[in-house]
């Protein structure tokens, strides 16, 4: 191997000095990274504006069919078929369940049998009186013998009549056997099965009309005196997750439960969106006093003990900003905002814990226009074109 010359020994160090710090100049600094923009859309954002502030004593409850109806045995039978089971529908007159009605038809059969005999016996009385009438009026016959043929006939009437009710007790007995519908409606409990015995009083099914729900509610005692019959109430239902139902009191109970000192509610259900299952849990409040008031959402609230802050944006930037908040509205969940921005501010929904104070905003429309450069970065570089000599 050939020696080096001494006098190339400090050229190439000084190459290699040069090129060190070419390198080091490449490197960017440490901290010096640029504000990654934050990139938004319309529905990202929050306008603040005045709303309507209802406020008002809560209420709690339950949903309740105001037309429902327990059939119960009316005679004392077997029960041999129930035609409807739970969530059937039903037609008014329409049978639901049947009971074994053999005693009941022997009974009205005895009855009608009965009533025949005494109808014929009358008739024959009445034949009788009448030919009294024609002897007495020819002297064949005293009068003692035409009063006694009377009796006879008026007796004989009476127990026609009799007969005549007890073929209809028979017959009233006889369609009790079948527990019939009492209105449109759905089929809420069944009670029996097939092969149970049904004395009177036994509860056999409960029928309901999902039209007609309603929500029985109760209130505390010392905020009665603020709820009026015709005022609004907004409530949620248990199972229907955060929808809202709106209706409307049509009567406070007069007297408070003696047990919890609550007082009754009657609340009709106003609009088309209503419950149509009874017995679910509800909570809402009535509407006893409504103003206006600038409201902020939950969702772009941001706790920090004590104190509260949104994210506003303004002049293509977002900036962290103090909020004074006093009471929420019941119904929405909104914060009454008492100080910290003014009506027309946006402020960030669902701000996350990245954001920086004074970081720049991106609109998202403009997300595919400015990726498009992106996309074209990993292709070389057109060649430049000649220049001219």
């Amino acid at each position: 191997m050939p020696s080096t010359s001494p006098l190339l020994l400090p050229v190439l160090a000084l190459v290699l000095a040069l090129g060190a710090c070419k390198g080091q100049q490449a490197q960017p600094k440490a901290g010096a990274a640029p504000v990654v923009p934050l990139i938004i859309a319309a529905e990202d954002v929050h306008t603040i504006q005045n709303s309507a502030l209802a406020s008002g004593p809560s209420i709690t409850g339950s949903i309740q069919p105001e037309r429902r109806a327990d059939l119960r045995a009316e005679v004392s039978a077997i029960v041999l078929r129930v035609l409807k089971e739970n969530g059937d529908t039903v037609r008014r007159g329409e049978v639901l369940v049947q009971l074994d009605d053999t005693a009941l038809r022997d009974a009205l059969a005895a009855a009608d049998a009965a009533a025949r005999a005494v109808g014929q016996a009358f008739e024959q009385a009445t034949r009788q009186y009448d030919r009294s009438k024609t002897l007495r009026n020819s002297g064949m016959i005293s009068l003692q013998g035409l009063e006694d043929a009377e009796t006879r006939r008026n007796n004989l009437l009476s127990d026609l009549e009799a007969a005549k009710t007890r073929v209809v007790q028979a017959r009233q007995q006889l369609g009790r056997s079948e527990a019939r519908a009492p209105f449109d409606g759905v089929v809420s409990e069944r009670k029996v099965s097939a092969g149970d015995t049904a004395q009177i009083g036994k509860e056999l099914l409960k029928v309901i009309d999902p039209k007609s729900m309603r929500f029985e509610a109760t209130v505390s005692a010392d905020q009665v005196g603020s709820v009026k019959a015709g005022q609004k109430v907004h409530f949620r239902v248990n199972g229907y997750g955060t929808q809202e139902f709106a209706g409307r009191v049509r009567r406070v109970n007069p007297a408070a439960n003696p047990t919890t000192r609550q007082v009754e509610l009657l609340v009709d259900l106003v609009g088309d969106q209503q419950p149509k299952l009874a017995g679910l849990y509800a909570e809402g409040n009535v509407e006893t006093e409504v103003r206006t008031s600038l409201m902020v959402p939950a969702s772009a609230v941001v706790k920090d003990g004590d104190s509260a802050y949104a994210w506003r944006v303004s002049g293509g930037k977002v900036s962290k900003v103090a909020l004074a908040i006093t009471e929420r509205d019941a119904r929405s969940g909104d914060f009454v905002l008492k100080s910290g921005l003014a009506e027309g501010d946006q402020v960030i929904r669902y701000p996350t814990a990245l954001l920086k104070d004074n970081q720049p905003v991106q609109d998202g429309g403009a997300v595919k226009s400015a990726a498009a450069p992106v996309a074209d970065a990993g292709k070389p570089a057109a060649p430049a074109p000649a220049a001219s000599k």
